[in-house]
């Protein structure tokens, strides 16, 4: 098949213009015109600045008509589009291409599927605190199956971009702030997406984002440069992304940034030496959106010209909605400044996918009535809740008796009369997150939706009727955190704790001397010091999709038992942002002695560690060792239920190298596995740790394993574990 695919390949290529061959890396997304006079670009501005209402937005939009350029598409110079979700759109302007072009090439449509699409999942951020690939995996397909119904063939996901600054919106894309999640988390979403063939009409191309290290962002700024070392590069950022190249992906697509002064989108080094070269890779790149034109923002490029040159002789195959590449390459090319035979490689990338996908023998891959089946199924909904579910961490659960003991909250007995508080208890809209843009308000179930169900007796109150509600309220419920367009792209915060308001709410509802319950949606770490000391109990709920209220519900009254262990580590106030756990030591590391690497007005300690998360249960550790087996260390460990109910313990495994020729984090993951224990069960967990993983690159970027001791770790979470020490000898 591959030789057939190359067969046609070049013989497309020896048949197409130079125009129909700039085309085909054309990518353009629906214009609207006619309903005002700025650009749609302007007009969210305006929304966001606050210079039009949402209301008024939303009735522009509402008058406004799409432009798809369908002069240029019979003309041969479009390629793909991005954003159109509909079978219809697809259906009509496949048509064009295959029936109305000369050479009939197919048309390849890509969108943001990101978690899920008109079944929406939890963000990746919480679904990746559930700890489980084979979760991870089921709801890429469904994702798939939805998307691909609609007429889409590629989606812009998974993002592996370790993220460590809670401050970065894009946090929320992401499996956290581990590199080793990240990679799981990103193989298991291609192989969700991409099924067992691309050429399955179910199935749709995984594009791999933001190549690379877009997540560490200085500052924590959404498009801020990035400056690292290569070691710190190979080691804690690129290997995510080599995952999810080995899990099959057959697109890339640069990242906004610049990895030390060279923008990714003209960063050769990175498209062509690394990702093709030593890796392998021979499917697509995608440029992010008008990032090619950006070039010469960055001051790489001194026009729209060279950089559309430094971007295709870099090795990016299709230029999203700058038409950088329609405007400039045809001149490039006859000027002899550019190759031709370096235009026809992307031109082959394009085909490939595309011959791949089995879009030239099936181009109607999907009809309105198979979309109109293929949406939010009983057994697609019932996944989404268990996934929400398996997202949400328990972070706190102690209430003070009258005799000043601690005594769990949670679980809440049936009966349990709820005054609930907060801004987004009842906005269905706010439960999906950023990016679920299949999603409609209406296919979504708040908490206010699930109590009225399930004929759970609730009060829904403000700050105006605090005490009202209290006195005929058994536990009062405070919703806080964020508003789903307060996470995501374009999303950076310089301040993330609580907004004032929240606290003052969260205050009165104290003061009241009801049990006190915060629920959290929220779309990256939040700093909740306050909360985290006064609440009786905190659940960190993310933004869990659709069947929000239904999980949280179902875990606040104990029908489920939470299992979630935090992906991200939560610092206690902004300032301490980039917090994670595998950092290194200082000569100095922080402590009680003032000379030491620490704030003045901040603990040392974040409020909740990375790995953290509490159960209805209670797990005991013990009895950890560490025995060589030929090329790796057994870590064995027991673990005991030692409560009265079922659970599930996400039991973790680091490893620490004690000295070496770098200085090396404090812990790093090295598995993990999410073992079933009955009341009073206990197991013995045991995890193989490569040898060749304790190692890491010199000075000369050589890749070592040094003679010494390691220290392995294994526990509930990155601060609380067990350890045993080894001599390792080659």
């Amino acid at each position: 098949m591959q030789t057939e695919h190359e067969q046609k390949i070049k013989s497309l290529l020896s048949q197409m213009t130079l125009e129909e061959k700039i085309g085909q890396l054309r990518q353009c997304g629906p214009s609207l015109v006619g309903a005002f006079e700025v650009s749609f670009e302007e007009l969210l501005d305006m929304m966001f600045d606050g210079r039009i209402s949402k209301e008024e937005f939303d009735r522009l939009m509402g008058t406004a008509k799409q432009d798809f350029r369908e002069d240029d598409l019979k003309a041969g110079k479009i390629g793909s589009y991005n954003g159109i979700g509909d079978a219809a759109t697809v259906n009509r302007l496949q048509k064009i291409a295959v029936e109305e072009t000369r050479l009939g090439i197919p048309l390849l449509f890509g969108y943001d599927v990101i978690h899920g699409f008109r079944t929406v999942t939890p963000i990746p951020l919480g679904e990746s605190c559930a700890w489980e690939p084979q979760l991870w995996e089921k709801t890429g397909r469904i994702a798939a199956k939805e998307a691909t119904a609609a007429g889409i063939h590629m989606t812009f996901a998974p993002m592996a971009d370790v993220a460590k600054d809670a401050r970065w919106g894009r946090v929320s894309e992401g499996a956290g702030e581990d590199v080793l999640l990240n990679g799981m988390y990103g193989a298991a979403k291609v192989r969700g997406f991409q099924g067992d063939s691309l050429a399955n009409d179910d199935a749709m191309a995984a594009c791999v984002k933001h190549f690379a290290a877009y997540g560490a962002a200085e500052a924590g700024r959404d498009y801020n440069r990035v400056d690292l070392s290569m070691q710190r590069l190979y080691e804690e950022y690129l290997p995510a992304y080599k995952s999810c190249i080995e899990a099959g992906a057959r697109a890339v697509m640069p990242a906004f940034n610049d990895i030390n002064g060279v923008p990714c989108t003209a960063n050769q080094w990175l498209l062509m030496d690394l990702l093709r070269g030593k890796w392998g890779f021979d499917g697509v790149t995608v440029s992010d959106a008008n990032a090619i034109a950006e070039c010469v923002s960055h001051g790489i490029a001194a026009d729209q010209k060279e950089a559309a040159k430094l971007a295709l002789c870099a090795g990016v195959d299709i230029d999203m909605t700058s038409d950088t590449y329609t405007a400039c390459l045809k001149e490039l090319v006859e000027s002899k400044e550019l190759p031709e035979e370096v235009l026809d490689r992307a031109v082959s990338d394009v085909l490939r996918l595309k011959l791949e996908l089995g879009l030239f023998d099936h181009p109607y891959q999907t009809d309105e009535e198979r979309e109109k089946q293929a949406m939010q199924k009983p057994e697609y909904r019932a996944l989404a809740r268990e996934a929400a579910v398996k997202s949400m961490v328990l972070l706190k659960n102690k209430k003070q008796d009258s005799k000043a003991q601690e005594q769990a909250l949670l679980p809440l007995a049936v009966g349990t009369k709820l005054g609930i508080f907060g801004a987004v208890a009842d906005k269905r809209g706010e439960m999906t997150g950023a990016w679920a843009i299949g999603a409609e308000e209406n296919d979504c179930v708040s908490i206010v939706d699930a109590c009225k169900s399930r004929g759970i007796s609730y009060q829904l109150g403000n700050e105006d009727t605090v005490q009202e509600v209290a006195a005929g309220s058994d536990v009062l419920l405070a919703v806080l955190g964020e508003r789903k367009d307060e996470s995501g792209e374009a999303a950076s915060r310089a301040d993330i704790s609580l907004p004032a308001a929240q606290i003052t709410l969260l205050k009165k509802l104290l003061e009241t001397g009801r049990p006190v319950a915060v629920v959290l949606f929220n779309g990256r770490p939040l700093a909740i010091p306050f909360a985290a000391e006064r609440a009786d109990a905190i659940l960190e709920a993310w933004h869990p999709g659709i069947e929000a209220g239904n999980a949280v519900l179902d875990i606040l009254f104990g029908e489920a038992c939470p299992t979630g262990k935090l992906t991200v580590t939560f610092p206690s106030a902004t300032g301490q942002c980039p917090m994670y756990y595998a950092h290194i030591n200082t000569g100095r590391p922080g402590g009680k002695s003032k000379f030491t690497s620490k704030y003045l007005d901040a603990p040392t300690e974040p409020v909740y560690p990375f790995g953290y998360g509490l159960s209805y249960t209670e797990y005991a550790y013990s009895d950890i060792q560490a025995q060589r087996t030929g090329d790796a260390y057994e870590i064995r460990v027991k673990v005991k239920n030692c409560g009265d109910r079922d659970g599930e313990e996400i039991v973790q495994c680091y490893v620490q190298d004690v000295a070496a020729k770098r200085v090396r984090p404090v812990k790093q993951l090295k598995a993990f596995e999410k073992v079933p224990l009955k009341a009073g069960e206990e197991k013995e967990v045991r995890f193989q740790v490569q040898i060749q993983e304790l190692g890491y690159y010199d000075w000369d970027m050589h890749y070592i394993v040094e003679p010494g001791e390691f220290v392995f770790y294994a526990g509930g979470n990155s601060r609380d574990c067990l350890h045993v020490s080894v001599t390792y000898k080659p």
